[in-house]
């Protein structure tokens, strides 16, 4: 049986604190592979500037290309088009019983940061979401554990140990708001995702995904 991690998020664009979280949820929880899941459509809030579903995926699988290869010499982090190729909005329980569809015998879990791990309740569908995935969280500063622990026990999730993070402050709206005052990206961004931004002048100020 394999053991996948499901990662999902807006990835407009992704940074390197992404592919971190996914390589330390890997080694720290012994998963065989890792799948980013870009949004299709946000059901809770707007992604703006929004430079289209499809662009956001190609920008996480440009950044998946640049992860280092798992033992062996196989790819560890994959990309999944399920939300973005799903009509109307992207709930997590929807995607997850997709995936089991997809990868049947596999054991997933369902990594997130605390922060969105303590307003889980608030989602469609939460105890769907803990009874097909173990829900693996990652630290963050200022939210206590014992509050996210007890919102996957109301749930009847299984929780999986916590993910030790390094704290990296980069955000993919520090990445959007530097590349719109002209600065530089270099290493908060894969250089390949970094690449496709300047070719296709996302986020730039005037250029597509700045919001006109």
């Amino acid at each position: 049986m394999s053991s996948i991690g499901v990662l999902g998020g807006a990835f407009n664009p992704p940074h390197v604190g992404h592919l971190l979280l996914a390589r330390e949820a890997r080694e720290q929880l012994g998963l065989d592979e890792v799948v980013l899941v870009p949004t299709g459509v946000a059901p809770h809030k707007r992604i703006d500037p929004e430079p289209g579903p499809e662009v956001r995926l190609e920008l996480a699988r440009a950044a998946a290309a640049d992860a280092e290869p798992a033992e062996g010499g196989g790819r560890w982090l994959a990309v999944s088009a399920l939300e973005v190729e799903r009509e109307g909005p992207s709930f997590a329980y929807r995607t997850l019983e997709l995936l089991a569809d997809e990868k049947p015998g596999s054991e997933l879990t369902f990594v997130m940061g605390a922060d969105a791990a303590v307003g889980l309740e608030g989602w469609r569908r939460p105890e769907r979401v803990a009874e097909l995935a173990r829900i693996a969280v990652a630290e963050r500063p200022g939210v206590d554990r014992d509050a996210v622990d007890a919102v996957v026990r109301r749930l009847g999730g299984r929780a999986a140990p916590a993910i030790e993070m390094p704290q990296v402050a980069i955000s993919s709206s520090l990445v959007r708001e530097r590349i719109a005052a002209g600065r530089s990206i270099r290493w908060l961004v894969p250089d390949p995702v970094a690449a496709l931004i300047a070719e296709r002048r996302l986020y730039a100020a005037g250029g597509r995904g700045a919001g006109e």
